[in-house]
């Protein structure tokens, strides 16, 4: 059970790095965008966050396989604990395909059925991103995906691991690990919720009273 932040801010993922419960990290041309930076610039810093076993997802654009191929040489050549993300279309199946039979790690993103779920485990697919929200804004169940990616994979001996995207409330998390899914992808802010329950407030508050009452 792995849990990964999807965003390319540096410091929010350095701050979030001190408390050692996160895996990996996940970024998009959008999150990039925000950055301001250049996005290879982005994906060293964040890479120098993390141990070898980690997982950094930068993700290459272009509409053959070969202008993907040419931005993933860029970015794996950084450090080994970069992931290559491709969307699951043929011309990103075939990038995935070329990098996973040179073992460098590749996260198929932009999965939204369990047919390209399968796909994308025959090119060899480290990681399929099936996305949650995005799903279920088009009235497809995306749990229901997970949990169907996830049998499929089990049925099937495949290692191809499952990281639920698109995370939009705390309700995704626990379910998308319900169904199955290796890892979750989820933005800072649901990271910070996580921790947060008003009886864990209530009995906090409570201990420090009867603390100070034992030191009177």
């Amino acid at each position: 059970m792995k849990i990964f932040l999807d965003t390319s801010n540096v410091n929010i993922i350095r701050q979030h790095c001190e408390t050692g419960l996160i895996d990996g990290v996940t970024t998009n041309p959008t999150l990039m965008m925000k950055t301001g930076k250049e996005p290879i610039e982005v994906i060293k810093e964040i890479s120098s966050l993390f141990s070898k076993d980690a997982s950094i997802s930068a993700e290459v654009v272009g509409d053959t396989a070969e202008e993907m191929l040419s931005q993933a040489e860029d970015y794996y050549s950084i450090n080994s604990n970069i992931t290559i993300k491709v969307p699951c279309t043929s011309e990103g199946l075939k990038a995935c395909k070329v990098l996973s039979d040179k073992n460098i790690a590749v996260n198929v993103t932009l999965i939204f059925s369990s047919e390209q779920a399968i796909l994308s485990a025959k090119a060899g697919a480290t990681y399929v991103s099936p996305f949650i929200g995005r799903c279920e804004d088009h009235e497809i169940d995306g749990i229901g995906l997970i949990k169907s990616i996830s049998k499929i994979y089990k049925a099937n001996d495949i290692s191809t691991q499952i990281p639920a995207a698109s995370i939009r409330n705390l309700n995704h998390v626990s379910q998308s690990f319900e169904a199955g899914a290796n890892v979750v992808t989820l933005p800072p802010s649901i990271f910070e919720e996580m921790y947060n329950h008003d009886l864990t407030d209530q009995g906090i508050d409570q201990f420090n009273k009867d603390w100070e009452k034992c030191k009177s």
